[in-house]
């Protein structure tokens, strides 16, 4: 009984981060980032106005911590910050989500088209993109994982342009922002900044418009997710078990 419980525990696999970590500056990955021509550019249109940014919203930057969200309904790409550990995010920047690819709905194989939907993080930097600059997420997680077919496919990014096959393009102007914005995060000591992609706002209302939707009940397994953040400006603890069902606590 003692290794099922082990094992039970096992799947159950973290997400996000826990709502509070004791975060330790890195401020050599700046540094190994900006040894990148693009990087620099960016830093170079955006140090300053973003510094400003933060400060005129009580975050100094090297105390600065990010979250970004979604919504393919809207096309929009919402940077939220706060200092570490302290109190509320508060909304940065809204990009406009340039380009659009396959339809509602998650993402189950490779080559559909499809832009995820779920929690996930940013886990690469690449300063020398095809998309001029990118961050990449951590997709497929232990859900898509647990829901897809043998090649669930990889290699999502937020990035420039405008055109895009399953991921997130908000510009080569807005990917220089953000980028600035993830580096000051990361050099800060949050390395793991989480993106939750939604199809729409998650409403009552919005839920009741699809009700014949073949992908309504994974769309209510993110409503706790989403609403948890409407309600409170504060990361959810997100986890998924056994049966790949998101589980916030």
């Amino acid at each position: 009984m003692r290794l099922l419980a082990l094992l039970a525990a096992a799947l159950l696999l973290t997400l996000c981060a826990p709502a509070s970590t004791a975060l330790s500056p890195d401020p050599a990955f700046r540094q190994q980032q900006l040894r990148f021509e693009r990087v620099r550019a960016a830093y170079h249109l955006h140090q300053t106005s973003v510094h400003q940014l933060l400060r005129r919203n009580g975050i100094r930057p090297e105390r600065l911590e990010l979250f970004v969200r979604a919504f393919k309904v809207g096309r929009r790409v919402e940077v939220w910050g706060r200092e570490q550990n302290a109190g509320q995010f508060v909304l940065l920047r809204t990009y406009r989500l340039a380009g659009t690819s396959g339809t509602l709905g998650p993402k189950r194989r490779s080559g559909d088209r499809q832009i995820p939907e779920g929690f996930y993080h940013i886990d690469r930097f690449n300063p020398d993109s095809e998309y001029h600059l990118s961050l990449g997420l951590d997709y497929p997680n232990a859900a898509d994982r647990r829901h897809a077919g043998p090649d669930p496919g990889g290699d999502i990014f937020l990035h420039g342009s405008d055109v895009t096959i399953g991921c997130l393009p908000i510009t080569d102007a807005g990917i220089r922002e953000l980028y600035v914005l993830a580096v000051e995060a990361r050099a800060a000591g949050q390395t793991a900044i989480a993106v939750h992609i939604f199809p729409f706002d998650m409403t009552a209302e919005n839920l009741a418009r699809r009700v014949g939707s073949p992908h309504l009940a994974f769309w209510q397994n993110l409503v706790s997710g989403y609403q948890h953040f409407e309600d409170s400006h504060q990361l959810p603890q997100v986890s998924v078990n056994e049966q790949g069902t998101y589980v916030v606590h």
